[in-house]
């Protein structure tokens, strides 16, 4: 560290451009500290550096890096420990700017690849961010020197050796991630979609909060015993909770008894929890996807038929496209996008979904003709996309009853404690039987929809002569000229995520994965090579940046959905039954 030392001495005083000279690689106690980026003024954003540890140095146990699981909790450990050693970016500022500042990437609820801190095999890689330190445009060199020669190892070697952490609280982090992946895992196994362990606490402090909740008026989850199911994991050994099983599953009660904090917990369950978090074992199989209306929505070239019939003026929808979906065309649009990916489960809420597309009732169907109704309701097809198809569908209902008539299972959530509803709600559904023509559809040949090959010509992220991607925490993804608005695709749960799929469609406008044609191909490849090479694997634009977290091929798929530019051609596959609405089969 002596010689960067003396480069920051050396340029005391110069202009800030003379900071480029510090780019390298330097040694510190036994470990690697390479300036990746300069920022070119103290008010642009901070420079990159990169620290590489030696495993040998690093000194932990060979179960840390057992097995991928264990690796991605370890470092979501060191991650949270390095970031509350720097006082998430808030350490002392001597100059203009962000000088002097050194932060790396927030890490939320959720335990995500991520790019801030990687454990190899071999090695630990850092990456955190510094505000190089300058009065206007002039270098500070020494308060540089410090900040580089002396902050910066301090925060990295008090927080990255083993011998700086409790021996047991790093198993028991490293333990407890790797049970929730294998209870995971165990679902579809034993024809589950979800478990919710007994204990767990599943209500947050805020809507844009997403901590847990504390007091003695949170409600611990305990599971009705008809509910009930016991799974055993490598390290908490046999579990009981709540096995939601595959089949149509209705969650109901009064308002505000905890109905939709459920959903959210499940469609969060995707993904691992820190511990902590009260949803550390609340688990829903990989393929779960949230599905809401969204209106205003590009639409293109999807196939509506399973839910919306020729519109008005004889406009066929087999292959669809509007800069300016309705509610229930965007729904429709959102089940299929997530089925073309190969999702298992869909997560509904009626409170975010299109009433018509939800349900038909009685008198709307005495009042408008069958002939005049294009829309047929996810009521009357939520049977068929379990029993051919093997989709299963969680949907919360409030005020729904005709949902009773083809629900498996009901569960009534009653002040946040589960009930087992489903024999009461089957009475009820028999005694006050509603009219069947609502559920009376042909199957539709139209399930799953077929493919869609993308026109990579459609993704332009040029704006004036350069390339421009960024991202505005989970709700904007700016590509190019456009603005891709993603504030309601659910599972973006992370600003990290919403980056990382910046990158990957800037991968795919660069020639990325060329032998990948339909957008669940091309999403899939974008994985692979995130799997083989790591997540800055698919960041050459920034030269690896230490704050990008994955996502899954689902909300990559519906950030390149949303982008207005898309342009797709559906293929019919071959074996489905045509029709003269069917594009032509693409070879």
């Amino acid at each position: 560290m002596e010689r960067l030392r003396e480069a920051c001495l050396r340029i005391d005083g110069r202009g800030y451009k003379a900071y480029k000279s510090l780019a390298g690689v330097y040694r510190f106690e036994g470990a690697d500290l390479s300036i990746d980026h300069v920022q070119g003024d103290p008010f642009a954003a901070p420079s990159r550096l990169r620290a590489v540890v030696p495993w040998e140095l690093a000194g932990y146990p060979d179960h840390a890096r057992a097995n991928p699981v264990r690796r991605r909790a370890l470092a979501d450990l060191l991650a949270r420990a390095l970031h509350r050693k720097l006082g998430s970016g808030r350490g002392p500022r001597v100059g203009s700017g962000g000088s002097g500042r050194i932060d790396i990437a927030y890490a939320g609820q959720e335990v995500l690849d991520r790019s801030s801190v990687e454990v190899h095999e071999d090695r630990l890689v850092v990456r955190v961010t510094v505000g190089l330190p300058a009065a206007g445009r002039r270098i500070l060199g020494r308060e540089a020197a410090r900040v580089l020669t002396e902050r910066l190892p301090d925060a990295l070697l008090s927080t990255l050796p083993y011998r700086t952490h409790d021996p047991d609280r790093v198993r028991q982090h490293l333990d407890i991630v790797e049970d929730c992946d294998a209870l995971r895992r165990q679902l579809a196994d034993r024809g589950w979609v979800a478990f919710v362990a007994d204990g767990a606490r599943l209500p947050r402090r805020a809507g844009n909060d997403d901590r847990p909740l504390d007091g003695p008026e949170v409600v611990p989850w305990s599971s009705p015993e008809s509910l009930s199911a016991t799974v055993d994991l490598p390290h908490a050994g046999e579990v009981r909770g709540t096995a939601i099983r595959e089949g149509v599953t209705l969650i109901t009660g009064g308002g505000y008894h905890g109905k939709s904090t459920l959903l959210q917990a499940l469609l969060r369950g995707v993904y691992d929890h820190a511990p902590g978090d009260g949803r550390e074992l609340v688990a829903s199989r990989a393929g779960a996807v949230a599905i809401r209306a969204e209106d205003g929505r590009r639409v293109e070239g999807v196939d509506l038929r399973p839910f919306i019939g020729e519109l008005p003026g004889g406009r066929p929808t087999a292959d669809f496209r509007s800069d300016d979906a309705s509610g229930s065309t965007s729904q429709a649009a959102a089940i299929a996008e997530a089925l073309e990916l190969g999702a298992d489960v869909l997560l509904v809420d009626e409170d975010t979904s299109a009433t018509n597309f939800m349900v038909r009732d009685r008198r709307m169907q005495e009042l408008i003709a069958g002939d005049r109704e294009p829309i047929t309701p996810y009521i009357a097809r939520v049977r068929e996309l379990y029993e051919r198809h093997g989709v299963s569908s969680i949907i919360v209902v409030g005020g729904v009853g005709d949902y009773l008539d083809v629900a498996d299972t009901v569960v009534l959530m009653d002040e946040y404690r589960p009930v087992d509803a489903t024999e009461r709600a089957h009475a009820i559904a028999a005694a006050a039987p509603r009219d069947a023509r609502a559920l009376e559809v042909e199957p539709s040949p139209h399930l799953p929809p077929g493919p869609r090959t993308l026109d990579r010509r459609s993704l332009d992220p040029r704006r004036g002569r350069r390339d421009k991607v960024s991202a505005r925490g989970t709700r904007t993804i700016q590509f190019g000229t456009e603005d891709i608005e993603i504030g309601f695709v659910e599972q973006v749960v992370d600003p990290a995520q919403a980056r990382y799929i910046g990158d990957c469609l800037l991968c795919l406008a660069r020639g990325e994965a060329p032998d990948a044609t339909t957008i669940r191909q091309v999403c899939e490849a974008l994985d692979g090579i995130a799997d083989e090479g790591g997540l800055t694997a698919l960041d050459d634009f920034n030269g690896g940046a230490g704050d990008r977290a994955r996502a899954r091929p689902f909300e990559v798929a519906a950030a390149l959905d949303r982008l207005r530019t898309l342009r797709v051609t559906r293929a019919r596959t071959a074996g489905r039954p045509a029709d003269d609405t069917d594009p032509p089969l693409l070879g």
